[in-house]
């Protein structure tokens, strides 16, 4: 969001009657005990997840980690912000001036499509350029996203640009339609070069923002 788009977050959510979606910064490996204290106190609640396989010489194990590390989201809490604060494990409401940062609708939406139609997502390092593309059909349709390509298998990468983090999935390339061409070089490129290290978590950023 950039200029007044958090100002026209509120306002939209205000005229369609739906209730913004905050982000919160948590403890370390807190992000599910801080979802389940705080939907013990009344707050709706989205913490997107995901499974990873650990590998030892003797044995698999499937575990579920945050897709986005350090973070939880919460529903249209502006006038209970000192329970937010209170609850063990929150360490900020993300910012933005004197208000609470508002992620979009269609950023929360597009996390929660990509887990319900069972896509194999996982973290991602954040993107700002590449194609960007639409998906055309299937679960995802309509939903805009940036394409990459690892190999020969095509991932689409969506953000949430209030936490510079994203997630991506497989997807097929036939599905996807072009949204606007790349600025300069193919966001492919682009990451190759720069993210050799390709599939490792981003560092968790240092929050840009003031706790609330």
């Amino acid at each position: 969001m950039k200029g007044n788009g958090n100002m026209a977050e509120i306002v939209n959510a205000a005229i369609t009657g739906q209730r913004p979606w905050w982000a919160l910064y948590s403890r370390h490996q807190h992000e599910k005990q801080v979802a389940e204290r705080l939907q013990a106190k009344g707050y709706e609640t989205f913490l997107p997840v995901y499974e990873s396989v650990r590998r030892w010489k003797d044995r698999r194990k499937v575990i579920t980690l945050p897709l986005f590390p350090g973070y939880v989201f919460v529903r249209g809490m502006h006038d209970r912000r000192l329970g937010i604060l209170s609850t063990p494990g929150v360490h900020m409401i993300l910012s933005r001036g004197d208000a609470a940062a508002v992620i979009p609708e269609e950023e929360i939406q597009a996390v929660r499509r990509s887990l319900d139609a069972k896509y194999a997502v996982e973290p991602h390092p954040y993107l700002n350029c590449g194609d960007r593309v639409r998906v055309t059909r299937g679960a995802l349709q309509g939903i805009e996203g940036i394409l990459i390509r690892k190999k020969n298998i095509f991932r689409l990468v969506l953000s949430v640009e209030m936490l510079a983090q994203s997630v991506s999935m497989e997807i097929e390339a036939t599905d996807v339609e072009l949204v606007s061409p790349a600025a300069s070089v193919s966001g492919t490129a682009q990451y190759e070069r720069a993210r050799p290290e390709w599939g490792v978590y981003p560092a968790r950023p240092e929050p840009a923002f003031r706790a609330g």
